[in-house]
């Protein structure tokens, strides 16, 4: 019994009391919701949201784009007003000794930029504003991919402990009937040994399991900057597979992905640097007004003067052609980039196309046809007709199915995650939905 109600009639809990069982009821009340919430299990949409929220490599674009946005500022500053104090004719010899010949020369400058400078800035920091945000938009489909893959392995990697069980618990029902047909007399003392070596591996098998589980897990949820799993369990469909769309169609969509587009965004941001090196051959004119003070007869003057650099074209003609040069680089790249994602989504589609037939067939043929003879083959065994090898083999067969079952279905929807990473969509809801709205697998 938790409380006690006093013998006392009148007797009251005192406030302390009271304030000691609040706090005890509050804290029990949260221990049993954390308990119910760690007893949920996670799917695919919620893994996704929580990398979406906390992965550090998405929240690092918040401060370069932060960041860009003060060089936007500082970039879109007028050149800075100069003021200056010149001293002349002090502390020399003869009439100069001392200050009494000394001429002073209060100044402000400036400097009148020409060729579009202030624009060509802007124009450059913008680019590269655009170019942080693609590139954002890419890292954030490699990260959901990376969700949605490892997501995928955890789940295969739970339906193969279930595997592991389900051996376990035929392992042990098998040691019953043999250790039974021993004592019958009807099966050697051997193979009871057998039996119970067999229970033994297929126990560590399954701790084997168990323990990668747990790493995939913890690799599932580092992803949103976790160190400890908050979920049990993988909620998801491991065999379901819906109609995508032809490679051709896919390749489109690839071709106009993120990950492509960061390669436009480049080209603009190198176009905007050409313009900035091309406004610098541009002489800019530094002007200075000013007043002097000739000590020596008390009078004041206004001075004036203006300067301008010679030849700044010619010697800025080497920033215009490396960035020119880096501007044509960008075309390069982006053409071997289509040519590595058409290969690796041709292998992605053909390789899922694949496995989602051997699934068929598996479980359509061979699996129904593998658990009919394991029946018959028991029941040939109990009756004396099959040896204890042809039984277990006949277990083996079965087992080995169901986990190239698994394998299968978690390789097709591995390709599957890279797909829907290359082309930014979702295969299975139509080419209108991004890719990070994948539904649970």
């Amino acid at each position: 019994m938790l409380f006690c109600t006093p013998k006392s009639a009148g007797r009251r809990l005192l406030p302390r009391q009271i304030c000691v069982l609040f706090l005890f009821l509050l804290a029990l009340a949260f221990r049993v919701t954390a308990v119910h919430a760690a007893d949920a299990p996670l799917t695919l949409p919620k893994a996704l949201s929580r990398a979406m929220t906390h992965n550090p490599g998405l929240r690092v674009f918040d401060f370069r784009l932060q960041g860009l946005e003060g060089k936007r500022l500082s970039a879109d500053q007028a050149p800075a007003y100069e003021a200056g104090l010149e001293v002349e004719n002090i502390l020399g010899s003869g009439a100069l000794q001392g200050v009494d010949g000394a001429e002073y020369t209060l100044s402000l400058s400036s400097v009148i930029e020409l060729g579009g400078k202030r624009r060509a800035r802007m124009s450059a920091v913008s680019s590269r504003y655009d170019l942080m945000e693609a590139e954002r938009e890419a890292e954030t489909l490699d990260v959901l991919g990376q969700v949605t893959q490892r997501y995928v392995a955890a789940l295969a990697l739970q339906e193969k402990l279930a595997l592991a069980a389900q051996a376990v618990e035929l392992s042990e029902a098998t040691l019953n009937t043999v250790t039974g047909r021993a004592k019958q007399g009807a099966a050697p003392d051997a193979e009871v040994l057998r039996a119970k070596a067999a229970l033994s591996q297929n126990r560590i098998a399954h701790s084997a399991l168990q323990t990668e589980y747990e790493k995939r897990k913890m690799a599932l949820a580092s992803l949103w900057g976790e160190t400890q799993v908050d979920f049990q369990r993988l909620q998801g469909d491991l065999f379901r597979f819906e109609p995508g769309e032809r490679f051709e169609v896919l390749y489109q969509l690839a071709s106009e992905s993120p990950m492509i587009r960061v390669y436009a965004s480049e080209r603009r941001m190198r176009d905007a640097e050409i313009q900035l090196a091309k406004s610098q051959s541009e002489s800019d004119i530094r002007w200075q007004v000013g007043a002097r003070r000739f000590e020596e007869t008390g009078d004041t003057a206004f001075v004036a003067g203006v300067s301008m650099p010679l030849f700044a074209g010619s010697r800025n003609r080497g920033e215009v052609q490396a960035a020119t040069a880096a501007r044509d680089e960008v075309e390069y790249r982006q053409q071997s980039a289509l040519l590595q994602l058409h290969s690796l989504l041709f292998e992605a589609y053909h390789t899922r196309q694949q496995n989602i037939a051997a699934v068929e067939q598996l479980r359509d043929a061979v699996l129904p046809d593998l658990t009919k003879a394991l029946e018959l083959t028991q029941q040939a065994y109990e009756r004396g007709r099959y040896s204890y090898v042809e039984w277990t083999a006949a277990q083996r067969e079965l087992l080995s199915a169901r986990e190239a079952l698994v394998e299968a279905a978690a390789t097709a929807l591995l390709n599957q995650a890279l797909i829907e990473q290359l082309t930014a969509q979702s295969m299975t809801q139509g080419q209108a939905t991004p890719a990070n709205q994948t539904q649970d697998y």
